[in-house]
């Protein structure tokens, strides 16, 4: 065989490996926030999802993404979106490791955190199959507003078995839940829905309208917003109904996204379809946010995965590339970009792990913190993933930007962490009305960061600067929206340097308040300031 064909000089597949005990900041948050119990689950865990064989699947299941089948063979309606078996296969295998709900079956010290390690894992290798295990995992709090219907549907959404068919409620053991909450004419701005439910005699709602974005509209239930008399409401709108008959939701098409081609998103309409009420009219979208901050947070979980892939890929592939004479690794240049990237990786990983593991009680001051720190964490970390995954992908070359390598189509899913869920207008203004309504939530959010006050200057000269803009805020707050972004990115690097200076080996912790608030900091990955034990960081990677 000619040299040429031998494929000289090429990284071999990272492949069967074990991605949780490689992952060096994973595992050491997982011991700080108390999930070391579920160390084994993780184990393998991590190593399923370094099997070449998972990595196959994952490919599969977005070269090979859902159709839409409107009709069956005799032209009745079925509206039924069909996927790959790679993407079952991935997505039973998700449920059955309890990624969706192990932190509400066995809760405890450490459940959240156990799980969002779990979540992390998953979705590092394959991020489209995320969406319906995390808004299954998110219902359950929108559900036990209700607990007749959270008597009938808990056990479901919490099974580890996995039934992809649609079939009466009543006789399946296990169901996934989605979302249909935005419309053409609002979009985030929820209130300006014309969505209808009308109460019947029995108590039960017909519903009828459209939804611009349905996700994971194979699933066997969803939440949706509805007008109603006293306003906008919640509903729980199951795909099929008691009997057998399947509910009024027509799929108009499928969205045909940017990236997550694994998964699926439609458009909708609603025709007199059945649902029930969630909490109480008018208060719809109260309900709905108790799904929408478990969500929040998987954004920034899926976010720090997809920079953990992207980072460990492009480690990877230095580490056994040579050129200009030597292993790109041993480039002065190419270390200073891995570790860059893996500064960014780590700090996401453990603000994701700490505020995962803040939903674990639910004593005042960890609700007050999570209220405003999820949103700031979602904010931070989610932006970020764009630029991380592109840095990463120019780290492999030619062989990044091509379709056989996974970092291309992580580049086209980072995006949506930064998009599902509030974009980042919305967060930040989120975040502006929360520190004007609720001063005890930026009081806790305050006392994390005060925790890590005198261990760093340039950390401390921060801190100053982003409490006079909350200051600022407060005091003009019609005039914040202006500089709302800012303030938010100012409270996110203020909450990720607190966590690592405290939790983080040394060497990583110095290096991000230097690189991302000391005086010598640059704009782009690989800019790092003198001073940084750069071959260190690398090497978490």
């Amino acid at each position: 065989m000619s040299t040429t064909r031998k494929g000289a000089n090429q990284a071999p597949p990272r492949t069967d490996l074990d991605e949780y005990g490689t992952h060096a900041a994973l595992v050491e948050a997982v011991s700080r926030y108390g999930a070391r119990g579920a160390t084994e689950r993780l184990r393998r865990i991590g190593a399923l999802v370094g099997e070449a064989g998972f990595q196959r699947d994952a490919e599969l299941a977005n070269t090979h993404p859902p159709v839409l089948a409107t009709h069956d063979r005799w032209g009745g309606r079925i509206d039924e979106v069909r996927f790959h078996p790679a993407y079952h296969r991935i997505l039973g295998e998700a449920l059955r490791q309890g990624a969706h709900a192990s932190c509400w079956t066995d809760p405890g010290p450490g459940a959240h955190a156990a799980r969002a390690a779990a979540f992390l894992l998953l979705a590092q290798v394959e991020p489209g199959h995320a969406c319906p295990v995390s808004m299954t995992h998110a219902v359950v709090p929108a559900l036990r507003t209700t607990p007749a219907i959270a008597d009938e549907w808990l056990p479901k959404v919490t099974a580890t078995e996995y039934d992809p068919e649609l079939r009466d409620p009543a006789i399946k053991t296990s169901a996934t839940f989605g979302m249909a909450m935005t419309e053409k004419q609002g979009g985030s701005d929820v209130r300006a829905n014309t969505t209808r439910a009308v109460r019947r005699a029995d108590g039960s709602y017909r519903l009828t309208g459209h939804k611009w974005f349905c996700s994971a509209p194979q699933s066997d239930a969803f939440l949706v917003l509805a007008q109603t008399p006293d306003g906008l409401s919640s509903f729980l709108v199951p795909r099929v109904l008691p009997g057998g008959d399947r509910n009024g939701i027509r799929i108009e098409r499928l969205k045909d996204k940017l990236g997550n081609r694994s998964n699926a998103s439609a458009e909708i309409e609603l025709e007199d379809c059945g649902g029930r009420l969630l909490g109480e009219e008018g208060r719809g979208v109260r309900t709905i946010l108790a799904m929408v901050e478990q969500t929040r947070l998987d954004c920034v979980l899926g976010s720090a995965a997809g920079m953990r892939q992207a980072v460990a890929e492009a480690a990877w592939h230095v580490r056994h590339r040579s050129a200009f004479g030597g292993l790109l690794i041993d480039q002065p240049a190419m270390t200073a970009v891995i570790a860059d990237l893996q500064l960014e990786t780590e700090a996401a990983v453990w603000t994701g792990m700490r505020l995962a593991a803040a939903y674990d009680g639910d004593d005042p001051e960890a609700v007050a913190f999570r209220r405003l720190a999820t949103a700031v964490g979602k904010y931070r970390v989610c932006q970020r993933g764009p630029g991380h995954a592109a840095e990463a992908m120019e780290c492999l070359g030619g062989n990044g930007y091509t379709e056989a390598f996974p970092l291309a189509r992580r580049y086209r899913e980072q995006p949506v962490m930064a998009i599902w869920e509030g974009s980042g207008s919305v967060i930040a203004l989120d975040v502006l009305r929360t520190l004007v309504r609720e001063p005890a939530a930026f009081d806790a959010f305050d006392r994390e960061l005060q925790l890590a006050r005198g261990t760093d200057q340039a950390y401390d000269r921060h801190l100053g600067r982003t409490r006079e803009l909350v200051d600022a805020a407060r005091r003009d707050p019609d005039g914040a929206p202006r500089t709302a972004r800012r303030l938010v990115e100012a409270l996110g690097l203020a909450l990720q340097a607190s966590i690592l200076l405290r939790e983080a080996p040394a060497a990583v912790a110095d290096a991000f308040v230097a690189a991302r608030l000391g005086e010598e900091r640059g704009s782009g990955y690989g800019a790092l300031p003198a001073g940084i034990d750069v071959a260190a960081v690398a090497a978490r990677a």
